[in-house]
């Protein structure tokens, strides 16, 4: 059977791809918000760890309202409203989830903080569970997985810019002595519904398709299964999301908490840190997007080490314009060989890609733990560069061979993103056990069962007939 050459469908994709900017900006804020709620509202470390739990577990109400809500009307919701549409709602309810912070912010109430956080999260749920499987049915098989690794290279540009502005927003610059004010987040996060308005007109204006043509994900494949969790693949990829995002997000959410407490920092400096590891993500991504342009041989080498340093330029430029001394970090510029050499070594195998990377996340934890001043920090900080392209992988691997149930599959993934909350949760409850610097050892178990499943899926999907390809795709 003939192939048809790689391509993607920009002009889809394109406008697709804002989706992944806003979440990844909201996600990141996060981490600021963090110290400011724990300051403010005098909480512990795992009370403030209470910002990405109502988060992230946003995204599992949302999925199980997205299940429950199809098996009412006998269809896939997608399905019913459009892919399009099913966009332009998730925005929708985010945008009406930022108005709570007016309020909340008047009552200085921090459960209608969260609760404001929380319906933000749930219409987050809708976008990643459409969003997803339409980035990689926007083009064929070959660039499946590149064009989620491109679009989480835009997710990423959203975390890195996020910190700094809403820090802007709250602190003012780096040399305002103003005390924090909880008042002054509320402005900020109107702003940022406004933003989510306007988004959704453009995408309901866009030439996104409300029903794709699935070249990729075969939604009609014949399956003796009659559910998604009979596959393997998934109910491992599905614990794999969870510890993924969580030690994602649980590695950040306790960063400003550990330069607080063990570097003496003050809270306005350290999104500067936020930022740069939001930003490895960003540099990871761009770096394995590469391939979704499909560029000669030659061309993707280069591309290969420029990008990466691209990314990083462009965390540099955002905070000198946010004017915060660049001058240590620099240096960060010899992290990122590692993640150039480590991407090189997996020749684009998601398998062997995801392997790699968790075995150097684990590495990088450990010597964090192990370490003081900027080398632990910087330690924490590469964590970024290792999980920039866990979720590609760990997407693609998890829904390879489940056809007509794919959209379902997708949904149960998208359930466990609550680990970014969990994990956090849990982090910051050891934390008060062992100290912040060792309760960094709840992302090394969440590495060694990535590890785990990076080991046993590629004869787990052989066993059903699907094999891995020299790029990050897996064809049935």
């Amino acid at each position: 059977m003939n192939k048809s050459p790689a391509h993607t469908h920009w002009a889809q994709f394109i406008p697709l791809v804002t989706v992944f900017f806003f979440w990844g900006f909201v996600a990141a804020s996060n981490d600021i918000l963090i110290p400011v709620f724990k300051h403010a509202f005098q909480l512990t470390q795992t009370q403030s760890q209470f910002v990405s739990l109502s988060f992230y577990v946003a995204y599992t109400v949302g999925s199980l309202l997205y299940l429950f809500t199809s098996k009412l009307i006998n269809e896939d919701v997608t399905k019913r409203i459009g892919y399009k549409n099913s966009l332009v709602t998730g925005l929708g309810i985010s945008a009406f989830g930022t108005l709570l912070f007016y309020p909340a912010a008047n009552l200085a109430s921090f459960p209608l903080m969260l609760s404001g956080l929380f319906i933000v999260g749930l219409g987050f749920s809708l976008l990643q569970t459409t969003a997803n499987p339409l980035a990689i049915s926007l083009g064929t098989a070959e660039t499946a997985s590149q064009r989620l690794t491109l679009a989480g290279g835009v997710n990423n540009f959203g975390t890195t810019i996020g910190p700094v502005i809403v820090a802007y927003a709250i602190f003012g610059t780096p040399s305002a002595s103003s005390e924090m004010s909880i008042e002054s987040v509320k402005i900020p996060y109107l702003v940022l519904g406004a933003a989510f308005l306007i988004a959704a007109v453009f995408l309901k204006l866009s030439s996104i398709p409300n029903h794709p043509n699935g070249e990729v994900i075969n939604l009609d494949q014949e399956s003796t299964q009659t559910s998604a969790l009979q596959f393997p693949q998934l109910v491992m990829g599905m614990i794999a999301i969870f510890v993924y995002v969580g030690v994602e997000v649980s590695t950040a959410s306790n960063l400003p908490g550990y330069m607080e407490i063990t570097q003496g920092y003050k809270t306005k400096d350290i999104a500067p840190f936020i930022s740069l590891y939001w930003a490895s993500l960003m540099i990871g991504r761009w770096t394995g997007g590469v391939e979704a342009f499909n560029l000669a041989a030659g061309s993707a080498k280069i591309a290969k080490f420029l990008m990466p340093y691209a990314a990083f330029s462009v965390f540099l430029i955002v905070n000198a314009i946010a004017q915060h001394d660049l001058s240590h970090f620099y240096v960060y510029g010899l992290v990122v060989l590692i993640l150039i050499v480590a991407d090189i070594a997996s020749q684009g195998n998601p398998a062997k890609m995801l392997l790699i990377f968790s075995l150097l996340g684990i590495g990088g934890l450990v010597l964090g733990m192990s370490s003081s001043g900027m080398l632990s920090i910087y330690a924490f900080t590469s964590i970024g560069l290792f999980c920039s392209t866990l979720w590609p992988c760990i997407f693609t691997l998890a829904i390879s061979g489940l056809g007509k149930h794919t959209g379902q599959g997708s949904n149960y993934l998208i359930m466990m993103i609550m680990g970014g909350g969990i994990v956090s949760w849990i982090q910051g409850m050891v934390s008060e056990k062992i100290g912040i610097q060792m309760s960094y050892l709840v992302g090394v178990v969440c590495f060694a069962y990535l590890a785990i499943y990076a080991w046993m899926v590629p004869n787990i999907l052989a066993k059903q007939g699907i094999h891995l390809g020299k790029k990050a795709a897996a064809v049935h």
